[in-house]
């Protein structure tokens, strides 16, 4: 009224919070789920992770079961912590290889780094945590856990400590670290501060005092995005044949398979140059010609591609 302007820069509305079947919740009705008890129980930061993965522009739903997901999808975001620490164990900054001198795997990951960063960024000025959350979880557990650990950890357990290959993977594995902290700091702090100080042990500080890392505009490839975005839809068509194979015992570990490929020249393309066995842990793995035969594996969202698994000779 005297300024004529509002008295802040900025306001967030947000819903009620209400119980699991969306009732408001009263201490008549029992339904009240106190935060402290939450703490108490599940700790400060599944409080925290349940804030920032609810969507506040409606109600905000408090259950036991909601938490219990929310504690599942902590526990992914924490494993992924505990996976970098301990590959991390030992690692020196001479062990470092320039970017340019990386396979393509590690600066595909790269790449996803700094997409995932001016993402974070953005998703922060809009307040949009929802986003943030979805985002980081999708990254943990879709593109980290399931396929880029999944494909490196035999290099990372098995290769001698100098091998090109490892030291790539760490070198990759170190900068994911930097990153991951520093952008759940805000959301899970207990948890990233945790985590950091167990790699930067003996140091005065923490996560706390930094900010999100600077990235190297030089990571961003978006060419090299597309052919794995072909690489990926192509094993997870192998990976739906092996699946398949190990549920009726065919085989057991992947490493058991041989794998036929009837792909279209786009896949075909992708694989050039690659180490395709390495690719899909298996100890097989080859593109055939001609048409699939009858029962060879396909997915209707990835058309263009067949499988067939046999036992590796």
């Amino acid at each position: 009224g005297t300024r004529g302007r509002a008295p802040y820069e900025a306001v967030l509305t947000h819903g009620f919070v209400v119980d699991g079947d969306g009732r408001k919740m009263s201490k008549s009705s029992g339904n009240v789920v106190a935060p402290q008890k939450i703490i108490d129980q599940y700790g400060a930061d599944i409080l925290r992770l349940w804030v920032m993965a609810s969507d506040y522009s409606e109600d905000l739903r408090m259950s036991d079961d909601i938490l219990r997901h929310q504690t599942d999808a902590y526990r992914r975001l924490r494993n992924t912590l505990r996976y970098l620490l301990g590959n991390l164990a030992d690692f020196d900054a001479a062990e470092t290889l320039a970017a340019d001198e990386l396979p393509e795997l590690e600066r595909w990951v790269l790449h996803r780094l700094c997409e995932i960063d001016r993402d974070i960024c953005q998703r922060c000025e809009d307040y949009d945590f929802h986003g943030i959350f979805t985002a980081l979880h999708n990254f943990c557990t879709v593109e980290l856990s399931a396929f880029y650990f999944d494909v490196r950890k035999d290099s990372l357990y098995c290769d001698a400590a100098e091998s090109p290959r490892r030291r790539a993977a760490r070198t990759v594995l170190d900068q994911v670290f930097e990153c991951l902290t520093a952008w759940l700091a805000p959301f899970l702090s207990f948890t990233a501060d945790e985590a950091w100080l167990l790699r930067h042990p003996g140091e005065d500080g923490s996560v706390h005092l930094h900010d999100f890392p600077t990235l190297p505009g030089d990571w961003q490839d978006d060419a090299l995005a597309g052919k794995w975005a072909v690489l990926r839809n192509l094993r997870r068509v192998v990976t739906g044949a092996l699946e398949i194979k190990r549920a009726d015992k065919t085989i057991g570990s992947s490493l058991q398979a041989g794998v036929t490929i009837y792909a279209a020249k786009e896949f075909r393309q992708s694989c050039e140059g690659l180490d395709m066995p390495e690719l899909f842990i298996t100890s097989e793995a080859g593109f055939a010609s001609g048409d699939a035969p009858e029962g060879a594996f396909s997915l209707e969202d990835v058309p263009g591609v067949s499988v067939v698994v046999t036992l590796a000779e």
